[in-house]
C-alpha cells in the first residue's frame, strides 16, 4: 500500500508503454489501460508490477470500472496519466460528426472522465493528473480540425484541473508532443514527411517514444511538486520556429 501507483491510459504501445516502463523502473506500479485486450495482455504478460485493465476511456461505465479495479490492486492512485487518444485526418470539408465524435470520445471526453473518476483517490494521494495533447493543440496544420481542436481543448482542461483541483494538493500539466518516432508513426511517414519533419524541427530529428517518457514521469514525480497548470511542448523546439522558412536556416541571410 506504500507503493507508488500509476494508471497509465493506452498503456499497449508507444508512448504509453514506455512511460509504464520508466514508471516501473522507478518502483512504481502500473494500472495499464487499453481497449486493445491482445496488445495489452502481451505487452503486460512479460511485466511485472502492473495489472492490465481491456476498458474503454471513452465509456464512462468503462471509467467507472477501471477505477473501481484499479484500486481493488493497488489500493491507491498517484498519477493519472492521460494518454489514450486516436488521430483521424482528413479535409474540413471532408470530415463529417462520426469522425469528429470519434476523436472527441476518446481525446478529450476520455481524459474528463478518467481525471473526474480518480479525482477522489487522487486527493489522498495529493497526487498528479499528466494530461497527453499534442503540437497540433498549440500550433494549426492541415487535415487536423478534429484531431488538433480536440488536443487544444485537452491543453484547457489540464488548466482547468490545476486550477480547481490545486487546493486538494492534486497537479495537472500537460505534455505536447510533436514528431515521435513511433512504429505506426514510421508506418505511415513517407521518407518526404520525414525529411521535412526533420527540416522544420530546430533538433532536426523525431522525437523517441523514451524521451516523452521521461519528460511525463518527471512531471508526475515529487521533483516537479511545485509545478502545476503548465503545458510542456517536448518537440525538439518544433513550436518554437512557427512559420519560419528551414531554407534560411544555418545562413546569413535576412528573414
Amino acid at each position: 500500500m506504500d507503493q507508488k501507483t500509476a494508471v497509465v491510459t493506452g498503456a499497449a504501445r508507444g508512448i504509453g508503454l514506455a512511460t509504464t516502463d520508466l514508471f516501473l523502473e522507478m518502483g512504481w506500479r502500473v494500472v495499464m489501460v487499453d481497449r486493445d485486450g491482445a496488445a495489452l495482455e502481451e505487452a503486460a504478460g512479460i511485466r511485472q508490477s502492473v495489472t492490465p485493465l481491456v476498458r474503454d476511456v471513452s465509456v464512462p461505465e468503462d471509467v467507472t470500472a477501471m477505477t473501481r479495479d484499479a484500486l481493488a490492486w493497488a489500493g491507491r492512485v498517484d498519477a493519472l496519466v492521460n494518454n489514450a487518444g486516436v488521430a483521424e485526418f482528413g479535409p474540413i470539408e471532408e470530415t463529417d460528426f462520426a469522425k469528429w465524435r470519434r476523436v472527441m470520445e476518446t481525446n478529450l471526453d476520455g481524459v474528463f472522465l478518467c481525471s473526474q473518476a480518480l479525482t477522489p483517490a487522487l486527493k489522498e494521494t495529493r497526487g498528479a493528473i499528466l494530461n497527453i495533447a499534442s503540437i497540433s493543440g498549440l500550433r494549426a496544420s492541415t487535415l487536423r480540425v478534429a484531431y488538433g481542436t480536440s488536443k487544444a481543448a485537452v491543453i484547457q482542461l489540464t488548466k482547468q484541473q490545476a486550477a480547481e483541483l490545486g487546493e486538494y494538493g492534486i497537479r495537472a500539466n500537460c505534455v505536447c508532443p510533436g514528431p515521435v518516432r513511433t512504429k505506426l508513426a514510421m508506418a505511415v511517414h513517407t521518407q518526404e514527411i520525414i525529411d521535412a519533419y526533420h527540416d522544420a524541427i530546430p533538433l532536426n530529428r523525431y522525437g523517441s517514444e523514451r524521451e516523452l517518457a521521461e519528460v511525463i514521469t518527471f512531471l508526475c514525480s515529487d521533483k516537479a511538486s511545485y509545478v502545476t497548470g503548465q503545458v510542456l511542448a517536448a518537440d525538439g523546439g518544433f513550436d518554437s520556429t512557427g512559420v519560419g522558412l528551414p531554407a534560411l536556416r544555418g545562413t546569413s541571410a535576412p528573414s
